[in-house]
């Protein structure tokens, strides 16, 4: 064995420690319940009982009018919450990044940390305090439209079946624009002096420069930041829960896969809890991200590593 293969041992040991903890919590806390839970997905509570009944769940949720019209209403909605996100989250964080890496622009600390606070927030203080502002009787929103004379435009948003669902989403834009915003700056940054230099010899300044020089540089940035926001929103559960609770009304019109799922596992009201059905939603709610995400590393990522330095 020569000098160096013994060197590469003890640094091989030290780093398989240093892991090890980190791997048994990540272990204990996220891969185990994901395989019960796959597990659960594929048996039925009979006489109280669990019996394997295979992927017969999943063909119940998929074409049982019971369940189905309740599922896909559910993905529908999570998949307009996410394309809300994807069309006016994603962009201005990065609009706000370019703005804030000006190094004309004053007060650019102010701005960032202003637009990064709702990040920190609580779902529970953002969803009750947006709860108060948009609500008709003694919500501030009325009148701040009346003082600008567009009072005319204001409706019971969260009420009303066909606005409810992108207010929520609008909401949740407002409270996760930072890390878009952030993430980008840092990216722009990160660009070398010498390339904005080169560039501005080649003449290309300004919005010019942002379109051609910086936007290819940090596309896997981009890239990132919109898987990010394809597995929260898939997630998502908590804005919704504490704004319209767990039947997410009006008539279900704000119901995703997270509301969705905790209805069916735990069981609200009237409704009995059915955790094997429950597994299942989670199941297709995994494999969904899972989708997601494969896509994104083998297909989208493998294209922006040009732009890469």
């Amino acid at each position: 064995m020569s000098a160096s293969e013994q060197k590469k041992k003890p640094v091989r040991w030290h780093i398989a420690v240093f892991l090890a903890p980190a791997v048994l919590i990540y272990t204990a806390i996220m891969i185990l319940p994901l395989f019960g839970t796959l597990q659960l997905s594929l048996f039925r509570e009979v006489d109280q009982s669990q019996v394997f009944v295979g992927f017969d769940n999943f063909r119940i949720l998929f074409g049982d009018p019971r369940w189905s019209e309740s599922f896909w209403n559910a993905l529908f909605n999570n998949t307009w919450f996410f394309i809300i996100h994807m069309l006016v989250q994603n962009p201005l964080g990065i609009l706000f990044a370019a703005l804030l890496s000006s190094p004309k622009l004053r007060f650019s600390v102010f701005y960032r940390t202003a637009i990064f606070v709702p990040t920190i927030l609580s779902f529970v203080i953002v969803g009750f305090a947006w709860k108060l502002i948009l609500s008709p009787l003694w919500g501030i929103a009325p009148d701040m439209l009346d003082a600008v004379g567009l009072k005319s435009l204001f409706a019971p948003w969260l009420g009303k079946t066909e606005y409810a669902l992108t207010t929520l989403s609008l909401i949740s834009v407002w409270q996760f624009i930072g890390i878009p915003m952030m993430l980008i700056y840092a990216a722009l940054l990160s660009i070398p002096d010498e390339v904005l230099e080169a560039a501005e010899c080649d003449g290309i300044t300004g919005m010019s420069q942002f379109w051609k020089i910086k936007l290819p540089l940090v596309l896997p940035s981009i890239g990132i930041i919109s898987i990010l926001t394809f597995v929260g929103n898939f997630n998502a559960f908590d804005l919704i829960y504490t704004t319209q609770g767990a039947l997410a009304g009006p008539d279900y019109a704000t119901d995703i896969l997270g509301t969705f799922l905790y209805r069916t596992f735990f069981g609200f009201q009237l409704q009995i809890g059915d955790p094997n059905m429950g597994s299942t939603i989670a199941s297709v709610m995994f494999l969904i991200i899972l989708a997601g995400v494969s896509l994104y590393l083998f297909g989208i990522q493998t294209r922006l590593r040009r732009y890469q330095f």
